[in-house]
């Protein structure tokens, strides 16, 4: 399938060369001039990874990205900062923010390249392994359930599945609880906000906070941490 990529950069030119060698790349381009036409494109145009200049009118880049990350369809979608600065401060702003990668101009356009397939080959990678874990708890779950009413029909009175109360207590805050449950059903962070109540910016602060505890790197990570200790509930 043909990768979107959406370009957003209030340079024309610089637009142009992006779009043609992309596509002569095999990718479908979509470019834009600012952050405001980049949301609206977004909605429409549905790109699988964004790449976009820093500094526009209108709206720049870091609110371009601030606005998509609120949004549950973009969420998840890579995010690549362009930018003529290379300070530092300005590249940790950009991640604190939700970009996942930042190239300063001039680049090679073989950089960005590089750039934007490591970041969709990781998008897939994290797509078929959390595709993965949920299938085995799914599976797991429903053996689980089986197995509760042979029990059942049989008299046994020995609890025979795990419950939340049964299990080791979490080294989180009763918050980062809540939110550790909703994560682990492959909940998005505006899903969860509207679930329970808070802002999706609250949620990414718990996530991080319940990584950090428990040792782990990711999203996937966690659900395959959840799936191995048994922390799940039974499907309704």
């Amino acid at each position: 399938m043909i990768k979107k990529i959406l370009i957003a950069d209030d340079d024309q030119i610089l637009r142009t060369v992006l779009r043609n060698y992309l596509q002569k790349e095999g990718f479908e381009v979509k470019d834009v001039a600012s952050g405001l036409e980049g949301l609206e494109a977004f909605e429409q145009y549905k790109p699988d990874l964004v790449v976009s200049d820093v500094a526009m009118p209108v709206m720049d880049g870091l609110e371009f990205c601030r606005e998509l990350r609120s949004q549950p369809s973009g969420q998840l979608v890579p995010f690549i900062f362009l930018s003529g600065q290379d300070e530092l401060e300005d590249k940790i702003q950009g991640h604190a923010i939700g970009g996942d990668d930042y190239i300063t101009k001039p680049f090679d356009l073989k950089e960005l390249l590089a750039k934007i397939q490591a970041q969709l080959d990781r998008v897939h990678r994290m797509n078929t392994e959390m595709s993965r874990l949920l299938e085995n708890l799914r599976v797991s779950q429903k053996n689980n359930s089986s197995l509760k009413s042979q029990t059942s029909n049989f008299g046994n009175i020995t609890q025979t599945l795990t419950s939340e109360t049964d299990l080791d207590p979490l080294p989180l805050s009763p918050a980062e609880e809540r939110v550790f449950w909703e994560v682990i059903q492959g909940l998005t962070n505006k899903q969860i906000s509207d679930r329970l109540f808070i802002s999706p910016r609250t949620v990414q602060t718990h996530v991080s906070s319940i990584l950090n505890k428990l040792g782990l790197e990711n999203r996937s990570q966690l659900v395959r941490f959840a799936y191995e200790n048994g922390y799940h509930r039974d499907v309704q």
